[in-house]
């Protein structure tokens, strides 16, 4: 099933529960594919990796604001961004531990022989196509620096 076609039964489901959270997240999501889907000029379906892209690209905006609204003393608004993330989350791939990363990261730096900071670009580049959705690209860039360090 489709991310789009699973999105809409989501939106029926939290329509009928009245759950007003889900479906604020759940819109969100279909509007940033119909924009992405539009976006090109084709009615085609994007790619997994695309919606990969999008749904993180969804959390990472969430997690900022949720953090910019503690720091402001406003809880009231940062819990419906954390709450959203988290129904944002469900349809994104299970993500690795750091220890998990690390692991990878090392393997990558040891096939190609990458050492200093200067070979950062070529171990990321590869470190980011391997990773894809399972590890955000803060995380793997903090992992990159402290093995090439």
């Amino acid at each position: 099933m489709s991310l789009s076609v699973q999105i809409m039964d989501d939106i029926k489901t939290a329509m009928r529960a009245k759950d007003t959270v889900a479906l604020e997240a759940l819109r969100a999501i279909k509007s940033e594919l119909l924009l992405a889907q539009t976006a090109t000029g084709s009615k085609v379906e994007i790619s997994e990796d695309e919606e990969v892209k999008l749904l993180q690209r969804l959390v990472k905006t969430r997690k900022e604001s949720a953090r910019i609204f503690t720091e402001q003393d406003r809880l009231d608004l940062a819990e419906p961004e954390l709450a959203q993330i988290a129904v944002i989350e469900k349809f994104l791939p299970a993500q690795l531990s750091e220890e998990e990363v690390e692991a990878v990261i090392a393997k990558i730096i040891a096939e190609t022989g990458a050492s200093g900071i200067a070979s950062m670009g070529k171990v990321m580049g590869i470190a980011s196509a391997q990773l894809g959705g399972t590890a955000e690209g803060k995380t793997i860039s903090s992992i990159v620096k402290k093995l090439l360090v």
